[in-house]
């Protein structure tokens, strides 16, 4: 019988991806996914490639073509991080008491999306945690982008960061809290600049400057920032400088994730490695580094206020690598077993069915890592 048997679910699992898919995850669907059917287990590498700058050399005439110069292929690993089931079930005395209300498949079918809603969130959650490894920030603390009618400012410079570290100039991408996607509904909705009428007729959120804009209700509002006082530089630091030696001078912490400028430099910098105190510590700021050097002599350094951290980056940066969870060779106890592909998000989702007495349990699985592969072209939109 199909009841017995995940395969008689599909059509219901895919209703369900259907449903889910569209939801405000819009880092899922921004980033490189990795994914496959086959299995993997937490702590396991899935390599990806990472290729170096090419080689630019001078041109010398000859009569023998010249060897091309050696160039290694680089790459980087992203660790499965996580491998996590959302589950339910039913037992018979369950199934005949649904049977009297809304029906058993219709609620089968809920839990299903339900269980998929969950795993899915966690995921996005982990994409958008990223925040802390991007290169710098734009915008102000406290004030929600996009708050001006018919005005694109806030995605412009967020655009300009990439470009000014390098990034590719196609498929950017600006993934946005729900505050920020109210004024880009309610202020930016002009059909005349947004090129469709669909952002009026379907809430959609579109290109601005060429970069896809999504909304995330996993977008990170940090509340709690570093408490540094009188935290201060006191060495020359160059251009590209991405370690910061500190002043023997001050109190309190800078903590990993937290926003900073320096005195005399308005860039805003990202901190990847904090300290518990700022006294004659060093802290690390994300690749590329300082685009302002600083001289010998004391540079006051201030901590950006807590604020929501929309994400703007190319999307070769955010690496999502999704795997199957993996199971013994011999098998589990599981009855029946199936991965099904998303066709929305790419992801791909393991669904098992265990039969035990008299009750049943469903799962939905998957087993994934994500990283920023390349923080130099990501950045964020404070609001």
């Amino acid at each position: 019988m199909a009841e017995n048997t995940i395969t008689g679910l599909v059509p219901e699992i895919f209703e369900a991806l259907d449903i889910v898919s569209r939801e405000l995850t819009g880092m899922i669907p921004s980033a490189t996914l990795n994914a496959s059917a086959n299995s993997a287990q937490v702590g396991q590498a899935i390599r990806v490639d990472v290729e170096p700058v090419g080689n630019v050399s001078n041109i010398t005439p000859a009569m023998v073509v010249p060897d091309p110069t050696g160039q290694t292929s680089g790459f980087t690993d992203i660790i499965i991080t996580k491998s996590r089931a959302a589950e339910f079930g039913f037992n018979g005395e369950d199934q005949l008491g649904l049977n009297t209300g809304a029906g058993y498949g219709s609620v089968r079918a809920n839990k299903i999306a339900q269980a998929i809603r969950a795993v899915t969130n966690e995921v996005e959650a982990d994409l958008c945690g990223l925040q802390s490894t991007f290169s710098r920030a734009v915008g102000t603390a406290g004030t929600t982008p996009f708050g001006t009618a018919n005005d694109y400012t806030d995605a412009s410079k967020a655009l300009q960061v990439l470009k000014d570290n390098g990034s590719p100039l196609q498929d950017n991408q600006l993934v946005i809290n729900t505050n920020a996607g109210v004024n880009m509904l309610g202020k930016q909705a002009n059909v005349s600049d947004a090129g469709s009428d669909s952002i009026l007729r379907q809430g959609v959120l579109l290109d601005v400057n060429g970069m896809p804009i999504r909304e995330s209700a996993q977008v990170n509002t940090v509340a709690a920032v570093g408490t540094s006082a009188n935290a201060v530089t006191t060495a020359g630091h160059a251009v590209g400088s991405t370690s910061i030696v500190l002043k023997a001078a001050g109190t309190g912490t800078i903590l990993a994730g937290d926003v900073i400028t320096f005195a005399g430099d308005t860039n805003q910098y990202v901190v990847v490695t904090g300290v518990g105190a700022v006294s004659g510590a060093t802290i690390v700021i994300a690749a590329p580094g300082l685009r302002q050097a600083l001289p010998v002599g004391d540079k006051a350094i201030s901590i950006v206020a807590a604020s929501a951290r929309n994400m703007a980056f190319n999307r070769s940066a955010i690496v999502l690598a999704a795997r199957a969870p993996a199971r013994p060779v011999e098998g589990d106890m599981a009855s029946d077993v199936i991965v099904i592909t998303d066709p929305r998000s790419g992801l791909s989702m393991e669904f098992a069915m265990y039969q035990g007495y008299r009750k049943v349990r469903y799962e939905v699985a998957l087993a994934w890592g994500v990283k920023n592969i390349k923080p130099e072209h990501t950045a964020l939109l404070l609001g």
